[in-house]
């Protein structure tokens, strides 16, 4: 089957548990926050509804307040805490019901093995089948070598795997619609941090900001952080 042209009114955001706790433990967790924060601004100015979750939001805190969730208003149409590694719960499954005209997720968060593997998995597996498209500079792991293994595996399973920009001018789609100047707008505000983003999330030239302050392991199964003890 041909993969459909994503557009704001077909498709919704997936922000998968980028969590206060995760700060020193995720590689590159700075740059994930920027491209979530991008996402953010691009479903303010294309219309597109969120999806949040957290992972076991007792031990491992609340979604990152520098993510601007409150920007959104009704777009944010969930935030759902868990303790499934897939987003796929049975409120985001209501969410997904209740919208027929939806056909894609575009996903991103951490961790890119887990979580995020694992939501692409469920919602290509779910009777009627997602297509899926994974923002490979908005996703990463305590591991950095666990992120390009992860993005084949799930190019293997049928998963699209792209970047923020080219995920946004699909959404865009065409110069002129009305959109498209506050469109050309973000772009031009975003360049300098997306190829900032791009750079250390897929090319690995400089920046990690995990430290020996804690360990995430599992999924959400935290370690050696004494504040969620």
């Amino acid at each position: 089957m041909p993969t459909p042209r994503l557009t704001p009114a077909t498709t919704l955001f997936f922000l998968c548990d980028v969590q206060t706790k995760f700060r020193n433990a995720i590689h590159a967790y700075d740059q994930v926050i920027v491209t979530a924060n991008k996402m953010m601004k691009l479903a303010n100015v294309l219309g597109c509804e969120v999806v949040a979750t957290t992972q076991n939001l007792r031990a491992l805190g609340p979604i990152d307040p520098i993510i601007d969730l409150q920007s959104l208003g009704p777009r944010l149409i969930g935030n759902f805490d868990k303790t499934l590694f897939s987003m796929v719960t049975s409120d985001v499954k209501s969410i997904l019901d209740s919208r027929p005209n939806v056909n894609s997720i575009v996903l991103f968060g951490i961790e890119s093995h887990i979580c995020v593997l694992q939501t692409a998995l469920s919602l290509i597996s779910l009777p009627k089948s997602y297509f899926v498209h994974v923002v490979a500079d908005g996703v990463s792991s305590c591991n950095s070598f666990e992120i390009p293994i992860a993005l084949y595996r799930m190019r293997q399973e049928g998963v699209i795997v792209g970047t923020s920009e080219s995920v946004a001018f699909q959404l865009m789609g065409d110069a002129s619609l009305p959109t498209f100047k506050a469109f050309s707008q973000f772009v031009k505000d975003e360049k300098e941090s997306s190829k900032t983003a791009g750079e250390i999330l897929l090319q690995g030239k400089h920046g990690d900001n995990k430290t020996a302050d804690g360990e995430i392991v599992g999924g959400g199964v935290l370690a050696n952080i004494k504040s969620a003890m």
